[in-house]
């Protein structure tokens, strides 16, 4: 992903238009959430350990950058996990073109609960990693592959969790658990002229759903989603596409007690794959990202170095993501 560090022109008229819908939603719509958090549902309880086990799990593999070894093993241990918890399972295979011309054999990896049910919540992360570390403070770093504890395999390993209780009992709603692949092979920044080169796996899912014609009632995607004390605000494209997604989430995050991680102010615009999921197959979709404001890049010290490892990942940031997100699906 990258971080949007300002946005011009008819980009900001849209995204005011946006703030101005949200904010301009009628009482009782807003009431009608206020409603939807107070009525007592019964939520499987999320289990942070199996999470953080889900992200370890991962991580052993080492880099899953495509086309190497480790990534074809941590395909099949993807696809499995999910069979096993009673998902129905596509595995999309693609050739995907990047910037250098390099051919990625790529493959998104979607499980797919009670598959006839009409409504339905599409729950994604991006589960490959950055090739170099092209953002670390050591030149000579800087060609290796990114390890990717938090930046991939914490969303990853929180919808493992999710899966798994899904499985076990099932919500209200169909629910789609999408492992886009190639999100992390963008150009480098200095690399410059070249569009969309970032999350070209969930480019292609928009353009060739794993079901033709497949809507779901909104998308959340979750990234970078287990640092130690992260905060997650308000990305700017989440508000102009589904500010009432960014909304019913905020909310039941804060009435969970969730609200020193999920914070109720606008944070930056970021590349990433829910951008796709909203431009090209039209389903409305946010994003869970940590946004450290203290950092130069947005993220944490740590994010496209060799440093993104196990020592930043943290059960109750897990607890928090996955928490929020049960309830939010099981209140549908």
């Amino acid at each position: 992903m990258r971080l949007i560090p300002f946005l011009k022109g008819a980009c900001v008229c849209l995204l005011c238009a946006g703030w101005l819908t949200a904010c301009t939603k009628n009482a009782s719509e807003r009431q009608g959430q206020k409603r939807q958090l107070d009525r007592p549902v019964e939520v499987p309880s999320f289990s942070a350990d199996s999470a953080w086990r889900y992200v370890q799990q991962q991580v052993d593999f080492g880099a899953r950058v495509p086309n190497t070894p480790e990534h074809a093993a941590c395909a099949a241990f993807l696809a499995g996990k999910l069979r096993s918890f009673g998902a129905e399972v596509t595995e999309q295979r693609a050739d995907l073109r990047a910037f250098d011309g390099t051919v990625l054999k790529a493959v998104n990896i979607i499980g797919s609960f009670r598959p006839e049910t009409q409504k339905r919540v599409l729950l994604f992360a991006h589960w490959d990693t950055r090739p170099w570390a092209d953002n670390d403070a050591e030149p000579a770093n800087r060609a290796k592959p990114v390890l990717g504890a938090n930046d991939g395999a914490s969303g990853v390993g929180v919808l493992l969790e999710v899966a798994r209780q899904v499985g076990m009992q099932q919500p209200n709603v169909g629910v789609d658990i999408a492992f886009f692949d190639a999100e992390d092979y963008g150009a480098p920044e200095h690399v410059a002229g070249v569009a969309d080169s970032w999350a070209l796996g969930s480019q292609y899912w928009a353009k060739h759903p794993h079901v033709p014609g497949y809507k779901a009632q909104y998308g959340i995607l979750l990234d970078m989603v287990g640092a130690p004390n992260a905060t997650f605000y308000r990305e700017q494209i989440s508000e102009y596409y589904a500010a009432h997604v960014v909304d019913k989430v905020w909310a039941q995050a804060d009435a969970l007690g969730f609200g020193g991680y999920f914070i109720n102010r606008t944070g930056g615009a970021i590349t990433d794959d829910h951008l796709y999921v909203n431009r090209l197959a039209g389903i409305p979709s946010i994003d869970i990202i940590q946004r450290d404001v203290q950092s130069d890049t947005g993220f944490g010290a740590y994010w496209h170095t060799v440093h993104d490892t196990m020592d930043h990942i943290d059960k109750n940031t897990l607890m928090a993501v996955g928490m929020t997100l049960m309830y939010v699906i099981y209140n549908e």
